[in-house]
């Protein structure tokens, strides 16, 4: 491997949030005292891309929020799962979950449409998203008293593992159609299993 994809590698790897290629190239052209082009790193981050598709390692070069950072694949997550059960990092309450997707799909957005929607206040959990960095003030709304508009941070994509707000799922994934079809086949597994234990 050349010098420029080991030292991005090593960046990469040190890092425990997603570092961007501009992030690197102010600290590459730092070390080496001279201009890094974006494009020379882009090229050692698509070598890096394929050399951990192998099936030889057990993490893999991720693109999330706008940048790279190592994770374990999927097929060792039962292990990194038990791990994490020590660790103890406290999920998300459901209160939490549902204020944070309406915030999601309806950024830029208010405290007051969210509890509108909602039906409850959510002074505190706004409080609990902005300490945790999952959500963020993106200005005021142009409607009476100016009230702060809130959207989903960097933050956010990396906690629930996505690289873009458009991959998300889309109100078609939830259609009724769909709803129907899981349910039919948890009723054809569940007739399956019965007439087995018969």
């Amino acid at each position: 491997m050349d010098f420029l994809t080991s030292h991005i590698e090593a960046l990469i790897f040190c890092t425990t949030e997603p570092i961007t290629i501009e992030d690197m190239q102010k600290c590459l052209s730092e070390m080496l005292a001279t201009e890094v082009p974006n494009k020379d790193i882009e090229q050692s981050v698509e070598k890096l891309l394929h050399k951990y598709q192998r099936g030889d390692y057990a993490f893999q070069l991720y693109p999330i929020a706008q940048g790279y950072l190592f994770q374990t694949k999927p097929e060792y997550q039962a292990s990194v799962a038990n791990l994490l059960k020590f660790k103890s990092k406290k999920k998300l309450s459901k209160a939490a979950l549902e204020t944070l997707a309406i915030i999601a799909y309806k950024q830029p957005v208010t405290k007051t449409e969210v509890e509108q929607i909602r039906g409850v206040n959510c002074d505190y959990t706004f409080q609990r998203l902005l300490e945790k960095e999952l959500i963020s003030i993106k200005g005021k709304a142009e409607s009476a008293g100016r009230p702060l508009l809130y959207a989903t941070s960097q933050k956010f994509m990396e906690y629930f593992g996505i690289n873009s707000i458009e991959e998300l799922p889309q109100p078609k994934d939830f259609s009724p159609s769909n709803t129907e079809d899981e349910e039919k086949s948890h009723e054809s597994a569940n007739t399956e299993n019965e007439n087995t234990q018969e």
